[in-house]
This record gives C-alpha cells, structure tokens and sequence, in this order.
C-alpha cells in the first residue's frame, strides 16, 4: 500500500489531486474521468465527487492500488 503525506499546513487532500499524486493517473481531466465513472473507491465506497476531502487514514483504491492519507 503506497501512502501519501499531507503538506504540514494541509488538513485535506481532494480526490483528484491525490490520484495526480501519487501517480494513478496522468492529469487532473484523467483523475475526473475515473471518478466520475465510478472507478474510484474511498474507504471502500464508491465515490464520484472529485472534491472530496481525504483526511488523515482515508484509503482510497483504483485499478487494484491502494493508497493512504498520512498527516
């Protein structure tokens, strides 16, 4: 399972950038693309809001790769 670090001053990360960062997709239109056709999960769940907030121990999964939030 990769993870991601939030910036010091950062209490969130949105959907879109974190799937920009850590490399599951190539850009933002791509990173929106997925999400909005369902192929992206958080906490298990099906998530089609490419604002959502991520938070600290939030896990999301495409494509069979799990990444999550660390503070």
């Amino acid at each position: 399972m990769q993870e991601v670090k939030l910036r010091e001053e950062d209490e969130f990360i949105k959907l879109g950038q974190l799937l920009k960062k850590a490399g599951l997709v190539s850009s933002g239109v791509e990173a929106k693309d997925v999400i909005v056709n369902g192929e992206v999960l958080v906490n298990k769940k099906t998530e089609v809001r490419r604002g959502r907030k991520l938070y600290d121990g939030d896990e999301v999964t495409f494509m069979d790769e799990t990444v999550r939030v660390i503070k």
